[in-house]
């Protein structure tokens, strides 16, 4: 797809992506062989039918594509959008084993988009069965459930603590990467099957549980939004946020148009952001067009940055300076951020993922100038409710321990996403969501 020129677009927070023209599209769609046994499909999360909504796209007939993807996935718009599907569908296309493999993802999001302006259609609903479920938590994970739920003829309460439903889809991606009127559209579509939507409602502390319990069955998707710090000294200072509170400011309350909105950050002339994934680049990214000057530093050697290619692309291209190989050691300064301090690293064995182990040189570190700093290096499963519910079971990590098909081990309640799984994609999420829709599905029709 084209990209709006780095320049330009690093000024505000418009879609960097421009997306495909129909022409584009259909030469794209007729790319695709039609495989009889399609492996793309085994790497779609949602399971998807690949070649036939691409098929429908080379046929130009667009809105029957997009309804095509919607029996499998209502966010057809947001997932072509954010899943990296050069790690799951594309890269088992056939094509990819001699040339590029057909880009599904930006398909997928064609097809959305046309559907989009010339008016979404909701999926048919089948007839009411009487049946109450609860779904905790408005983001990929609830908002997939309860579309799939809904669709089952069950009435669905969808509970979210923010002021605006849509999880990390809302305050977590930046609108240069996800535009919010997007979101809107596509949590919409799911709103108008008759799920009802309680916003500033906090499960465990304004909503209590006997209130959840009432249901017929529950579904738990909060989420990871329990950030992780280093624990180096500094972390205390003014200036220091992890990323989630630093996007949340910005993409949920406004940040970026204080004082219109009375939510500020620190003002910077100079961020660091440590970290490698796609929060570490969205967050680096979010500053950059913030006015700051910005360093992300990532401890490990820049082809083991487990962001998507594309982001670490347009980070570069939009002035962010990478330094791999080097660790925070801490944070500098009295009352605020002045400085942080980082050792270089070594690379070593490869540990469990596969990339080399990072090992600190002793005495070689050295100082960045700075005014704040933001931690992009993970996020866990917020424990406030997981442990107010007696009979769940947690893992290590505080997450909720459930089965492949989303059942834990109290006998109404059914988790997935990232508060089962730990900070994973959108698109994973979405998978295990449907999975244990279809398990509460089924749970309800014995009853």
């Amino acid at each position: 797809m084209g990209d709006r020129p780095a320049d330009i677009r690093v000024r505000d927070f418009l879609e960097v992506d421009c997306g495909l023209t129909a022409d584009e599209a259909v030469a794209e769609a007729n790319r695709c062989l039609g495989c009889k046994k399609p492996a793309c499909v085994d790497g779609c999360p949602v399971n998807i039918d690949i070649p036939a909504f691409i098929g429908l796209i080379a046929e130009r007939k667009f809105t029957e594509a997009a309804l095509s993807i919607k029996t499998q996935n209502m966010l057809p718009a947001i997932c072509g959008r954010v899943c990296p599907q050069e790690t799951q569908c594309e890269v088992l296309c056939i094509l990819g084993k001699k040339e590029k493999p057909v880009r599904i993802g930006q398909l997928e999001r064609f097809a959305a988009d046309e559907e989009r302006r010339t008016g979404i259609k909701a999926p048919v609903k089948k007839a009411a069965t009487g049946k109450k479920v609860a779904v905790v938590g408005s983001g990929p994970a609830g908002i997939t459930a309860a579309g799939e739920l809904a669709k089952e003829g069950h009435s669905v309460v969808m509970y979210e603590s923010l002021h605006l439903p849509g999880g990390v889809l809302t305050y977590g991606i930046p609108s240069f990467r996800l535009p919010k009127d997007i979101v809107k559209a596509e949590l919409d579509q799911v709103l108008s099957l008759g799920v009802e939507v309680k916003l500033n409602h906090f499960v465990g502390r304004s909503v209590p549980l006997d209130e959840l319990l009432s249901y017929d069955a529950v579904l738990l998707g909060t989420g990871a939004g329990l950030p992780y710090f280093m624990g180096i000294s500094g972390e205390h200072l003014n200036g220091v946020y992890s990323a989630n509170e630093f996007l949340t400011r910005v993409n949920l309350m406004h940040a970026d148009r204080f004082p219109e909105y009375d939510t500020p950050i620190a003002k910077s002339s100079r961020v660091v952001v440590v970290g490698g994934g796609n929060v570490a680049m969205d967050a680096a990214r979010t500053a950059r067009r913030m006015g700051a000057k910005v360093t992300l530093v990532y401890r490990r050697r820049a082809e083991d940055l487990p962001a998507r290619l594309a982001e670490v692309h347009h980070a570069e291209e939009e002035g962010i300076e990478f330094i791999t190989c080097a660790n925070p050691t801490r944070i500098l300064g009295e009352q605020v951020v002045t400085g942080i301090e980082c050792i270089r690293m070594k690379m070593c064995e490869l540990d469990a993922s596969g990339r080399p182990s990072a090992v600190p040189i002793n005495g070689d570190t050295f100082t960045i100038d700075c005014d704040v700093v933001i931690q992009a290096i993970g996020q866990g499963p917020n424990p406030v409710l997981v442990r107010e519910i007696q009979g769940l079971e947690r893992g290590r990590a505080g997450n909720v321990v459930a089965d492949g098909d989303g059942r834990t081990a109290h006998p109404k309640i059914f988790a997935a996403g990232d508060v089962t799984t730990g900070a994973a994609t959108v698109i994973l999420a979405m998978g295990g969501a449907k999975k244990a829709a279809q398990s509460i599905n089924s749970l309800l029709a014995t009853r």
